[in-house]
């Protein structure tokens, strides 16, 4: 794809991007697609896969109670649990505002472990990653920002999304809908948004502005983007039926990636639809 080409001209030491199609094919792919890149909050959506295989398993439930007085995992992969963005502090009673939260997803895996006796990076390591065949991926430390990963391996988890084999169709269409709607929140680099809507451990697209994914970009479209300069977005209505697109890096978002994420996520969708 011509479109990924763009990357060549980011201000960053080192990018790799890819379009996935929703039947799993590779549509074009571009940079050094084997380069580990540290993933930061992309690595949210990897952990929140993890914790549904967990309910679909038993070993947890979505409501079960988790976190502070009231909140649950649902609340906790949602981000309103009321947990403070970096620190085990409550800020709000809980489905009451959407604080975008690594304490929360940290307590989640916590929760996780303790639930399956199995620490969490080995259990996301056991339960997604080696069933997909993400050999280069591993979870360092937190399941909010500690993932290192490849476009090579996160093509094989955009391919999950779109065509799920290790969950139920179900559960991935509820994780990647809106879950407590309607509430407000930061975004971070981006501001407040009314609504913030959120899936279970997916941020969802809708109709936000300003945001990272592009102009065209579907109401449906959900991700996730990290502070290292790193994102995975899939549009279930790119080029008629669904595409996802990654794009790695190793320079901290900023700016640069407030300019030049959205143009290239544009000039991707509009390629899909002339092929």
């Amino acid at each position: 794809m011509q479109s990924l080409r763009m990357i060549e001209n980011w201000p960053v030491p080192t990018a790799a991007a890819a379009v996935v199609r929703a039947d799993g094919s590779v549509a074009g792919a571009h940079g050094p697609q084997q380069h580990r890149f540290p993933l930061a909050s992309v690595t949210k959506p990897l952990a929140a896969y993890a914790a549904l295989v967990a309910i679909e398993e038993g070993a947890v439930e979505l409501d079960e109670p988790a976190g502070p007085e009231g909140s649950t995992v649902r609340h906790l992969l949602a981000h309103t649990s009321g947990l403070a963005f970096d620190e085990q502090r409550t800020m709000a009673a809980p489905g009451t505002r959407r604080i975008y939260s690594n304490a929360g997803f940290e307590t989640l895996g916590d929760h996780i472990a303790k639930a399956t006796d199995i620490p969490f990076p080995q259990y996301l390591r056991e339960a997604v990653l080696e069933p997909l065949g993400m050999e280069a991926t591993e979870l360092a430390g937190s399941p909010a920002k500690d993932g290192v990963s490849t476009v090579a391996d996160l093509i094989r988890f955009a391919a999950e999304l779109q065509a799920p084999r290790l969950l139920a169709p179900e559960t991935v269409t509820a994780a990647t809908s809106v879950v407590f709607a309607g509430l407000t929140g930061v975004l971070p680099g981006y501001g407040h948004q009314k609504p913030n809507d959120w899936g279970l451990g997916f941020e969802i697209r809708d109709g936000k502005s300003p945001h990272w994914t592009g102009a065209s970009s579907s109401a449906r479209t959900f991700g996730h983007f990290g502070q290292s300069g790193t994102f995975l977005w899939v549009d279930p209505e790119a080029g008629g039926s669904g595409a996802a697109c990654i794009a790695l890096t190793d320079r901290a978002f900023g700016p640069w990636a407030v300019d030049a994420w959205p143009p290239l996520t544009d000039a991707v969708l509009a390629e899909l639809r002339s092929a």
